[in-house]
């Protein structure tokens, strides 16, 4: 798992200490020293670098947010009413009043909160909430025009470029999150990747019907049409399928795999195929539940569903509740996939001494992994085969070049560390 990690640099020792207790993660540190400088530095990590989540603070984020991936976890640091209480201690340790004083960034209710909870004179607080359209140089007034009011002694700030202006006239206190919450954040990030990743890997299903239109239309032959414009398509690559009844294609995938095929949940391209090049109207309908015959069921009710639309439709029903639809027939389909075992996979196959089929299976597992790297352990049970027999296959690629060491993890305290390796079959396959 990779973690993207926005911080300027006077932060990163405090965010070392947080991560510590962080395992199976990788950490890709963004570090700037001017805010105008995150977008590029963003721009940068996205562009060499697959991550799984990203942490950043609000301005980070308001820098570079239209840049990020929309289905990128994100996690935007908010500092709590713990850390903006340590800051009022310690203003109390240095011999500071703690009231009158001007504060930024800090949400109004969480302010208010401490202010209560430490009986403090609210009339001695002055609180900018964060505002992305606010300059560094509306704040500095903000903080002035306060001190200029209320007499106070200093300023707490989130904002690093803000303390930089005040330095020498201004006694700034820093209310960045300490480690406690900082590791609190970072795992419940790295557990909404780790949920993510579990979700993609759901059991699901597809129905495909073909729509009755007369008596003229010869279903057993619109059928089978429909079967093979389906095995010919990329996205299912990697998917099984097989004939349901007279007028019905059943796909069979997991869940990250129907989610690329209808641009998450928005269009088939496929239904636009079947109509422009096969002259039929075709329903489908994707079920996610937590077995086959539920995920069946499930596509079949949203195929009934997509049946009532007046064009080509999909629709996707989940055992929790939740429907989507209808999805759109319009889309661009990938171009690229192993299903029919190429010359150049073929050729590769027996370069290494394994079949055809093997190597496409391990080339869907490289592509459903999207550049993360996976332990011998993890690839044996993508391939159903037992953990010595993965080993045993990573040796084989290993000496074919066909997989590269990626370092090691340890998920638990207990039991030696797994080796990881990053598979290079798609980068081989394109060498030729």
């Amino acid at each position: 798992m990779v973690i993207g990690l926005v911080i300027h640099a006077s932060h990163r020792a405090v965010f070392e200490d947080a991560a510590r207790t962080l395992a199976g993660v990788t950490l890709e540190w963004v570090v700037y020293e001017h805010e105008d400088a995150v977008r590029d530095l963003v721009g940068d990590l996205l562009a060499r670098q697959r991550v799984d989540g990203l942490m950043l603070g609000p301005v980070p984020y308001a820098k570079c947010s239209d840049l990020l991936p929309a289905d990128l976890p994100v996690a935007i640091l908010r500092s709590a009413g713990l850390d903006l209480s340590l800051a009022f201690f310690k203003a109390l340790s240095r011999g500071w009043r703690p009231t009158p004083v001007s504060i930024d960034t800090y949400d109004v209710g969480t302010v208010d909160e401490v202010v209560r909870a430490l009986d403090l004179d609210p009339a001695g607080i002055s609180c900018l909430p964060y505002d992305p359209e606010q300059s560094v140089a509306e704040i500095v007034a903000f903080h002035r025009a306060a001190l200029a009011r209320t007499g106070a002694d200093y300023v707490i700030s989130l904002r690093t470029a803000v303390a930089e202006q005040l330095a020498g006239t201004t006694r700034v206190l820093g209310g960045l999150p300490g480690p406690a919450t900082l590791r609190a954040q970072l795992h419940e990030l790295a557990l909404r990747v780790q949920s993510k990743r579990a979700s993609a890997l759901r059991f699901a299903a597809g129905v495909f019907l073909v729509s009755r239109a007369g008596p003229q239309l010869d279903l057993d032959r619109a059928r089978v049409g429909l079967m093979n414009l389906l095995l010919n398509t990329p996205e299912f690559g990697d998917a099984w399928i097989e004939n349901r009844g007279r007028r019905g294609v059943v796909v069979f995938a997991h869940q990250a795999l129907f989610e690329q095929a209808t641009r998450n949940w928005v269009a088939l391209p496929a239904l636009g195929q079947a109509q422009e090049t096969l002259g039929i109207r075709v329903a489908a309908g994707f079920g996610v539940g937590a077995s086959a015959r539920s995920c069946l069921h499930l596509a079949e009710r949203a195929a009934a569903r997509a049946e009532q639309e007046d064009a080509p439709s999909a629709y996707l029903v989940e055992d929790s509740g939740v429907i989507i639809g209808p999805m759109s027939p319009v889309g661009t389909a990938v171009a690229f996939t192993y299903r029919g075992h190429g010359a150049e996979l073929e050729r590769l196959a027996g370069e290494v001494g394994l079949s055809a089929a093997t190597l496409s299976r391990l080339a869907a597992v490289e592509r459903a992994l999207e550049g993360r790297a996976i332990s011998p352990g993890d690839l044996a049970q993508q391939l159903g085969i037992t953990d010595p027999s993965g080993r045993r296959l990573i040796r084989k690629l290993s000496e074919s070049g066909l997989v590269e060491a990626e370092g090691s993890t340890q998920l638990h305290r207990k039991g030696r560390p797994a080796r990881l390796y990053r598979l290079r079959i798609a980068a081989a396959i394109e060498d030729r």
